[in-house]
């Protein structure tokens, strides 16, 4: 009985996965990127897409949003106005920091029962945000897809039919990408082909230790 005992007590628990933050500017092709770590294996935790979920999911955060920006936050069949809430906060920092004051911690804890449900020892946190939002010193690493700006530019425009102009300025919004690259743990340049974003993806995700 005293050996079951023992046996018992020196059980270790399970290591917690190590998360490792995803993030790109627009068109760089973080989603891609994402994707290729998928298929090599490993979980994706798609902040934006679980954001836009929640929004929905989530009576609480409905009547807060609300009560920020107006009862156009939602259409008329509740469910949350996306282009409604972007105009509102555009051009307002101060109105987007509350939102998000008001989102992130619903979408943080989110993430943190999904980790605890996953069984590799690498998890991947993909966000838009890693750097803006300091969510990278709660990362054990941080990984940055980046391109040229022009290179950026031509392959949002193609995407979502947008001008050179309209692209530049949501650009001109986001941190700039050399500040992104000083604070990156581990960088990839999807400056050429898909084929070298696979190589280098698979490069990357198996060097760190």
């Amino acid at each position: 009985m005293e050996e079951l005992h023992s046996e018992i007590q020196q059980t270790e628990p399970e290591p917690s996965p190590k998360v490792i933050g995803l993030t790109g500017g627009i068109g760089s092709g973080k989603t891609t990127v994402a994707q290729f770590i998928e298929e090599l294996g490993f979980p994706v935790y798609y902040s934006d897409d679980r954001a836009k979920a929640i929004v929905n999911e989530s009576e609480a955060l409905k009547i807060k949003i609300k009560e920020l920006l107006g009862e156009e936050s939602y259409d008329e069949n509740g469910l949350y106005d996306r282009k409604f809430v972007a105009d509102k906060v555009f051009n307002n920092k101060d109105l987007l920091h509350q939102l998000n004051e008001i989102i992130h911690p619903a979408v943080r804890i989110d993430f943190e029962d999904w980790v605890q449900k996953q069984s590799k020892y690498l998890v991947f946190k993909e966000t838009a945000l890693l750097f803006e939002l300091k969510l990278n010193r709660k990362c054990y690493k941080s990984l940055l897809v980046t391109a040229e700006d022009n290179i950026r530019i031509k392959r949002v425009m193609d995407r979502d039919n947008k001008t050179y102009r309209e692209v530049g300025v949501v650009m001109e919004k986001q941190m700039p990408e050399r500040d992104k690259i000083k604070m990156a743990d581990c960088i990839i340049y999807n400056n050429t082909n898909l084929e070298e974003l696979k190589e280098q993806t698979e490069k990357v995700i198996f060097s760190i230790e």
